[in-house]
């Protein structure tokens, strides 16, 4: 079956991870965040071992390692019982990044919505990663010269991914406002998404809010 999924989308900076924490705390929508998984992971393992080598650097971490990343950990969430794929909504944070993991992802989630968080003041993103590299110790953060190379990082290649999707199913979000502003926002356009049918066994039952009037 496919992942439903939302996708939270923005450059490196504009609030993907603090939107998708408070979302996921929501019931049935379960969090997935890229970069924190790869950061979670042992620097002496081998995923973890890739992940610093191109983080390092400001480079994106190459399509297979960063599937199987996924893949992994939803297969986990799953059978820890985080993740109900029958019910549940999945955000996704940092996952696709290019347009091949767009394309490799296809056969997997099902995408009802993508917040695309634009914020076109670089300056203000590199602000924000360089606090966040100092509150959470994110050293990948810490330096500009990474920050520049991540965000023209994001433009060169991770961009053309929201030419992978329908434009009906983007919604643009000004992450310049508060935090608090962006998360109404997005809730008043969640709470319009058609919830998913349930199924039990050979029978499909659709919520009522689901049903078009």
């Amino acid at each position: 079956m496919k992942y439903r999924a939302i996708l939270l989308f923005g450059a490196p900076g504009s609030g993907k991870g603090t939107q998708g924490k408070i979302l996921g705390q929501i019931p049935n929508f379960v969090h997935f965040s890229c970069g924190e998984a790869f950061r979670n992971l042992r620097v002496d393992s081998p995923l973890g071992r890739i992940f610093v080598q191109y983080a390092g650097q400001g480079k994106l971490v190459p399509d297979e390692p960063t599937i199987q990343l996924w893949k992994n950990s939803i297969d986990a969430m799953i059978m820890s019982g985080r993740f109900h794929p029958e019910a549940d909504t999945m955000l996704l944070d940092g996952i696709p990044r290019n347009p091949q993991q767009a394309r490799i992802m296809a056969d997997l989630i099902d995408v009802v919505a993508i917040f695309n968080l634009s914020c076109p003041q670089e300056d203000k993103l590199v602000s924000r990663l360089q606090r966040r590299a100092l509150k959470e110790n994110r050293l990948d953060d810490a330096n500009v010269e990474v920050i520049r190379t991540r965000l023209a990082t994001y433009h060169r290649e991770t961009q053309a991914v929201l030419d992978c999707y329908p434009r009906e199913v983007i919604h643009p979000i000004d992450a310049t406002q508060e935090p608090l502003v962006v998360l109404f926002e997005i809730l008043n356009i969640v709470t319009h998404i058609p919830k998913p049918a349930i199924s039990d066994g050979d029978t499909i039952f659709f919520r009522k809010d689901s049903i078009p009037q």
